[in-house]
């Protein structure tokens, strides 16, 4: 072989392999009597899971809910109710996903803070799996930034994980913008993967067809594992800022808590809540054609209501039109 300047194996023959991560590159030997070398002359380097667990809990069929910050977390309320939920159901964290196979940092960017205010520490953009006990119920609480790509390789991850923990269910939670105002309840559309989960739980059936992201293929992983997989989505007002909501954070709150059979305490977020709509009130007084555009949009709302639109079908639809309109962009996720 030409240009060869490694070490040379038996009779000055270069290897006929090399090993890069967990690939093998095969390099063919050219000279005379020489033919094809190296089947037994690498061995291939193991792929590295990209989930390490702390601890591995004994858990009794417990439910997979998950929530991921970005495009599927419209006034941040998915990773909210996420969080508040292993808050208060005092969820442990027993596993890490690893980032670096799934994020471009220039667009998922590790963040820096201090610690004791001398310290530099970056933090990076890992998801968390969390567990915890509550009458009787166990369940996984898992949240992470959606990943910029591998979107096989991260769904697969997190199925795998489920599955050595014993889930029987997945639930994922997300929130969309759309013509929704403030003033009334937050509507949540819940759908399933099938029919039989869907009348189990007394769910839509998922008739979504279009584009798809994280969301979607994780749903679609977790089907062909064997694990039944249902999807709850809040609406949220797309005339606000985008700053944290807590009032559809704490609608997912309830109805997550709802469907896994587990109680939750919401005080403190009903609080949060009061605060917010207190600020949102204050927003729409001080712009005229805010208040007008809100006020019409209450109008359709109630009109709907004392017409008994089913309207959740209603909402569903709305749902699958902005997944059409907007799913198509990069980074872009729903079920």
């Amino acid at each position: 072989m030409q240009g060869w300047t490694g070490r040379e194996g038996p009779a000055g023959v270069a290897p006929a392999a090399i090993c890069i991560g967990p690939w093998p590159v095969t390099i063919e030997h050219k000279g005379p009597g020489s033919g094809r070398l190296g089947e037994k002359a690498c061995r291939y380097a193991e792929a590295v899971d990209p989930i390490s667990f702390v601890e591995r809990p004994r858990l009794d069929r417990p439910s997979l809910l998950c929530a991921f910050r970005g495009w599927n977390d419209g006034g941040e309320a998915a990773s909210i109710a996420a969080r508040y939920l292993a808050e208060q159901w005092q969820a442990r964290v027993v596993a890490h996903l690893d980032p670096e196979e799934f994020y471009d940092f220039q667009v998922t960017r590790p963040r820096v803070r201090l610690e004791d205010g001398v310290s530099r520490v970056i933090d990076w953009p890992r998801g968390e799996f969390a567990v915890a006990s509550m009458k009787g119920r166990d369940v996984v609480v898992f949240t992470a930034v959606e990943p910029n790509v591998r979107w096989r390789t991260f769904s697969q991850a997190i199925i795998g994980a489920a599955r050595d923990l014993g889930c029987r269910l997945l639930v994922t939670l997300g929130a969309f913008l759309t013509d929704v105002p403030h003033s009334r309840p937050v509507p949540v559309v819940g759908s399933a993967a099938d029919e039989e989960t869907a009348t189990r739980l007394g769910l839509a059936r998922s008739q979504y067809e279009g584009p798809t992201g994280i969301v979607g293929v994780l749903h679609d992983a977790s089907n062909r594992a064997g694990i039944p997989s249902v999807s709850l989505w809040a609406a949220v007002p797309h005339y606000l800022p985008s700053a944290p909501n807590p009032k559809a954070a704490l609608a997912l709150v309830e109805r997550a808590s709802s469907l896994l059979e587990i109680p939750v305490e919401t005080r403190s977020l009903l609080k949060a809540v009061e605060a917010w709509e207190e600020g949102v009130l204050r927003l729409v007084q001080e712009s005229d054609e805010l208040g007008e555009y809100v006020s019409r949009l209450e109008t359709a709302v109630d009109q709907r209501i004392d017409e008994e639109v089913p309207s959740g079908e209603a909402l569903a639809a709305e749902l699958e039109r902005y997944l059409r309109d907007h799913g198509g962009e990069p980074g872009h996720g729903m079920s």
